[in-house]
């Protein structure tokens, strides 16, 4: 028996792959197929069954295109409705697979067909739970993600509590724990950085597996909640309905465009432009109207997060040999529209003469020296949570999460130095303000990191809160 966690850092998700005497499972798949199949086909293994723990918000999964693919069966727990073909499982129903089983647990509470698979070793003894979004290490998933539904977070979040008590904790403290999600992931509030561990050591940390009632139970998991990025609806019901297959998307994004049909494509398709390379590259020139969203930090969370309309269309600018992972990331969040890259890059927009911007920046200790001299508007990017726990006295929080609907803060008419934690989320920002007309912006370099270290007033550092 192999078990495998498959980890994408940028997503905080895990995929897992099981194979036993010539049959493979795979559970919770990202959307490229290729590594799955591929390492099944190193075992000389027939990928029998992908498993689905429930219908995923934060990401699109690639059931349907690995099934075509391989001829495997797509597993729901009880009470799915997909749009498509697929087993629809019983509660304590067990999967053979090869000379081990996999066992289904119904365990409703973060939607309510989430469902537990518990693996049996080729002894019959219980061997790893795959939890999905139901337990975490440290948390459990956020019980308002259901797609869909007339009960409300508070009813939900009661499904989980009967789920982990009746279904979770009864089973072996020598269980491993094999979650769908790690610390990073918008899908809970509390998760370790520990992407497995056993239920024994859950029993024991995991606030939500202590003595407590259910009334306190609810309080305690939807304490704190904010709304969830606004691309996560929409990512479970492709999920729940269906999608084109990720070789379509790649077919049609991977399209290299010259400087005269990117600038066709550009106003033909009212498109979105997205430069994907570092943001030290992005500050020194860029395309004017341009979004600087780079593709070494946490694209996909931060294009699901900004952009509204998985449909829009794309042209992307990237560093040669990056195009087909942007173009995959993009497709992993469900932006299945881009349609073309600028052939050269960023050089051949420059080569042929063309118009650049440029993002203007200073550095900590530049602003430290400046700061008691002149009146200057500091906006601190970084979330709300971030922004209470200690910042510069006299800073705005203006949270690069909630861009959109908070530009009304901001004026054209004055000057604005911004800063998040390193240097990533500020560029995102002043990219997007140069885009909508607000030009006069300063980004401070190395952020939140580099302002510490200087004389600069801050508040008092308090705890740090949670947020989503």
């Amino acid at each position: 028996m192999k078990v495998e966690q498959i980890y994408t850092g940028c997503l905080a998700e895990a995929a897992y792959y099981i194979e036993s005497n010539g049959e493979a499972v795979i559970i919770d798949p990202l959307r490229e197929t290729d590594p799955y199949i591929e390492r099944a086909e190193a075992d000389g293994a027939r990928i029998k069954y992908v498993l689905e723990t429930h219908f995923h918000a934060d990401f699109v999964s690639g059931h349907l295109d690995l099934a075509n693919k391989t001829g495997a069966t797509i597993v729901f727990g009880p009470t799915a409705k997909p749009n498509f073909e697929a087993h629809i499982a019983t509660d304590g129903e067990e999967l053979k697979v090869g000379n081990v089983i996999i066992k289904v647990l119904h365990t409703p509470g973060h939607t309510m067909e989430s469902s537990t698979f518990l693996l049996f070793d080729e002894e019959g003894k219980e061997h790893a739970i795959f939890t999905g979004d139901t337990l975490f290490l440290g948390d459990v998933g956020r019980p308002d993600l259901a797609v869909k539904t007339d009960l409300s977070r508070e009813d939900l979040a009661g499904h989980l509590f009967d789920s982990l008590r009746n279904k979770i904790m009864p089973l072996s403290d020598e269980v491993i724990v094999y979650p769908g999600h790690g610390a990073g992931s918008a899908c809970g509030k509390k998760m370790s950085s520990e992407t497995w561990g056993y239920l024994g050591d859950q029993k024991k940390t995991n606030y939500a597996l202590q003595a407590m009632t259910r009334e306190e139970f609810v309080k305690e998991v939807t304490d704190g909640l904010v709304a969830p990025p606004q691309y996560f609806p929409k990512n479970a019901v492709m999920n729940k309905m269906g999608y084109d297959s990720i070789d379509d998307i790649l077919a049609k994004g991977l399209n290299p465009l010259s400087v005269r049909a990117f600038k066709a494509a550009w106003a033909e398709e009212e498109a979105l432009v997205i430069d994907t390379r570092h943001q030290d590259d992005f500050a020194n020139g860029f395309i004017p109207g341009s979004i600087f969203i780079g593709i070494d930090d946490n694209f996909a969370m931060w294009v699901g997060a900004l952009i509204t309309d998985l449909q829009i269309p794309i042209l992307i600018v990237a560093d040669e040999g990056r195009q087909k992972e942007v173009v995959t990331r993009l497709a992993r969040v469900g932006y299945d529209n881009p349609i073309g890259y600028l052939e050269g890059g960023f050089e051949a927009w420059t080569a042929a003469g063309e118009e650049v911007d440029a993002v203007e920046e200073v550095t900590a200790a530049d602003l430290a020296d400046r700061f008691d001299k002149e009146g200057m508007n500091v906006l601190d990017v970084r979330k709300a949570s971030e922004y209470n726990a200690q910042h510069i006295v006299g800073a705005q929080n203006f949270p690069l999460d909630f861009i959109n609907s908070n530009m009304s803060e901001v004026s054209r008419d004055k000057r604005y130095f911004l800063h998040c934690a390193g240097g990533y989320r500020s560029m995102i920002t002043a990219s997007i303000l140069k885009s909508r007309g607000y030009n006069d912006v300063v980004n401070i370099k190395g952020g939140y990191k580099a302002l510490v270290e200087t004389n600069l007033p801050m508040t008092e550092f308090e705890e740090q809160i949670t947020e989503l």
